[in-house]
């Protein structure tokens, strides 16, 4: 397992070659979903990272963030330590240029989803991509995002999920409990970055699924920045574009590089 320190934290990270025929390219850097790692981007028998690398001729990295996946993680995450409103701030704005930095990449291309595609426009406002690609983003917090993660906590607790999260964190209360804790507390609830991100100047594509249960398509919409962005709601599709609807969604971003 490899690991990059960022401020004195051990990240796991994974790192995919580019292929042996690509032409240099600007990384793809992916950053998980709330409760994400390295390991839950490769499920149902499908690596996507591997597949959007190998298809886009370009190298990859893939990093858990504290206290998810294999990377360190905090002690009492329901108390001195637990997150606060600003922590996909902090994420985009503090961790990610000094991960950024310790491996050498300057003008990423950034593929999140989810939290970690809020954590990629997030740092776009502030800092050169060569593009951002957004998987269900979160610029708001709505009515709809906060029942469905209500419904994730009684899963946790009285289902077989806290069971099946197991297989992806060395820690699997941590890692639940430091997301559902924040977007359950009235404190995150004005978390709004619509206009952080007009200041986006570079590429940008929001992908959304219709049926996805934790936002509504304003997600995608309200997303206004100040260079080209192209919006794709994908029909027969939830919150995870790449596990409901995997092959789109990977046509989608490799036709998106392809027009950089």
């Amino acid at each position: 397992m490899q690991h990059v320190h960022c401020h004195g934290i051990a990240l796991e990270v994974r790192h995919i070659p580019a292929p042996q025929t690509a032409s240099a390219q600007a990384p793809l850097i992916f950053l998980h979903e709330g409760l994400g790692s390295v390991t839950m981007w490769t499920q149902r028998g499908l690596d996507w990272p591997l597949a959007v690398c190998q298809a886009s001729g370009r190298a990859g990295w893939v990093y858990s963030r504290r206290g998810y996946g294999q990377s360190d993680r905090p002690s009492d995450v329901r108390g001195a330590n637990a997150l606060t409103p600003d922590y996909l701030h902090h994420e985009a704005w503090q961790v990610l240029p000094e991960f950024l930095n310790q491996i050498g990449i300057e003008k990423p291309v950034l593929l999140g989803h989810s939290d970690g595609a809020s954590i990629a426009l997030l740092y776009a406002s502030r800092h050169p991509v060569s593009a951002c690609m957004a998987m269900a983003p979160h610029v708001i917090v709505e009515d709809i995002s906060v029942a469905a993660i209500e419904l994730v906590k009684t899963a946790f607790e009285q289902g077989d999920l806290r069971q099946r999260l197991a297989r992806f964190h060395a820690d699997v209360d941590t890692a639940f409990w430091q997301w559902n804790d924040i977007w359950l507390s009235p404190a995150f609830r004005p978390f709004d970055i619509r206009k952080t991100c007009q200041a986006i100047v570079d590429p940008v594509l929001a992908l959304q699924g219709r049926q996805d249960v934790y936002g509504t398509l304003q997600q995608i919409n309200d997303i206004q920045p100040q260079g080209r962005i192209e919006r794709v709601v994908i029909e027969d599709c939830g919150h995870t574009p790449h596990r409901d609807q995997p092959d789109q969604a990977l046509a989608l971003v490799v036709d998106f590089l392809a027009t950089l």
